[in-house]
């Protein structure tokens, strides 16, 4: 299974949004949803 995004890609999402970004914002500007953060912070 390929995945979307790279796991670096992810580590800078995350970043983005520690940094300040909202999250809802972040989702929109990269195309993903605001579950597939929250797994990805867990």
């Amino acid at each position: 299974m390929k995945k979307r995004f790279t796991e670096e890609q992810i580590i800078g999402f995350l970043r983005e949004a520690e940094a300040g970004m909202p999250v809802a914002q972040l989702c929109r500007k990269y195309a993903f949803s605001e579950a597939s953060y929250y797994l990805w912070r867990n």
